[in-house]
């Protein structure tokens, strides 16, 4: 291995693995009663959702500053905002606080996560980049483990969480300050004569009309993918509590033995994805995910709701990042950041209007409607990808940086 392989190696770890482990852990505090602590406002499951979904409007503006400011500055300026927008929810008094903090804290969360996909994308070879990203999602998903056990510990308390999570955007921003050297703030996508709005507009347009198929295609399966993960993220706890009856401690232990589950399966995932393919790990784990969803719907007490849950996470580390995967091996060379902007925004569609209209579902008719519904949505997503959805690894490529 080279010394420039070595220090990539060590850059990894120190640029974009500690960080991710930090603010994954608090993420995984908050994550287990975001939905309640929402719902706790006196809203009905509609408006927690559309709380919730704000965030998503938060891509597109992070996606052009990415390209201006490069990682390093997105990726601090992205904790920043992170820890500001978490400490002013742990706060909030009224839905409209909510609404605005939910959106800064997408920008915050947008920027984060597109200057680190960007990064790796740009660094790491197509004939390891499965199974980089798919330890970087087992990463994520041990730390989101060990924030859920932790807040286990914390009570009934449903703000106390956001002050953790706060905590840990400081020293996951000043851990990248300090590692995240100059050669990782990335190359600026958007040139000299392109500073003019419309101009930027123009690339945006030209990026979409270019890269339309791919968009509508697989873009629209990651909406399905992302609308099922988000929607087991909030809809479980909900679940749980409203119609199984179990106090927020028991919520909480169950989510946690889930995402225990979750996180062994990440080698599994990145070792199938570089040597059979994407779809060899995409195509199995999201059936079984779909059908543990399917499953918990006809629920009534804890051990069945736990065993599904359990099936779940199976399912979902099987598929442990595919997503991330899939979008840094479609994005163009020529404009990676552009493209990337615009695959989050079909996952947070996903991640936030889709729970959006389950909870609508949830209102107009229950709970365990919008839970079925939502494994529908899941059994499409696999189909798309079976018929739809090109392999995207080369049975030989060049193994280069």
């Amino acid at each position: 291995m080279s010394s420039r392989d070595q220090f990539s190696s060590r850059s990894l770890i120190l640029a974009i693995y500690l960080p991710t482990f930090l603010l994954a852990f608090g993420h995984g505090v908050v994550n287990p009663t975001l939905s309640l602590y929402i719902k706790s406002f006196d809203l009905s499951y509609s408006m927690t959702m559309f709380v919730i979904a704000t965030a998503v409007l938060g891509n597109i503006p992070a996606g052009l500053l990415l390209g201006r400011i490069g990682y390093k500055r997105s990726m601090v300026l992205g904790t920043v905002i992170l820890s500001v927008s978490s400490i002013g929810i742990g706060l909030a008094t009224t839905i409209y606080h909510l609404v605005f903090l939910q959106l800064f804290s997408g920008i915050g969360s947008a920027l984060w996560a597109l200057s680190r996909h960007a990064f790796m994308t740009e660094r790491i070879p197509i004939t390891s980049r499965g199974r980089s990203l798919a330890i970087f999602g087992g990463i994520n998903r041990i730390a989101s483990f060990l924030g859920q056990i932790v807040v286990i510990f914390l009570g009934e308390n449903l703000r106390l969480p956001f002050f953790v999570y706060a905590a840990t955007a400081i020293c996951t921003g000043t851990i990248c300050y300090i590692f995240v050297e100059d050669y990782f703030t990335g190359s600026v996508t958007i040139d000299s004569s392109s500073q003019s709005l419309k101009n930027i507009w123009g690339n945006q347009w030209n990026l979409i009309k270019t890269n339309f198929i791919i968009l509508i295609t697989a873009g629209f399966a990651q909406v399905c993918i992302q609308t099922i993960r988000r929607g087991r993220t909030l809809l479980v706890p909900l679940f749980a509590n409203d119609i199984v009856g179990l106090a927020p401690k028991l919520v909480r232990q169950v989510v946690a033995v889930s995402s225990a589950v979750d996180m062994l399966m990440f080698p599994v995932a990145g070792a199938l994805m570089d040597k059979y393919g994407r779809k060899s790990s995409m195509i199995p784990g999201f059936s079984i995910f779909a059908t543990g969803i399917l499953a918990m719907a006809f629920t009534q007490n804890f051990w069945p709701l736990l065993l599904s849950t359990i099936f779940m996470g199976i399912g979902n580390g099987l598929c442990s990042g595919t997503m991330m995967t899939l979008g840094a091996d479609l994005a163009p060379a020529e404009n990676v950041n552009g493209f990337l902007s615009w695959w989050r925004v079909t996952g947070d569609i996903g991640a936030n209007i889709g729970p959006l209209l389950v909870g609508g579902l949830a209102d107009l008719w229950h709970l365990r409607t919008s839970i079925i519904f939502l494994s529908v949505i899941g059994y499409l997503a696999v189909l798309i990808f079976w018929r739809l959805v090109p392999e995207t690894l080369p049975r030989h490529s060049d193994d280069r940086l």
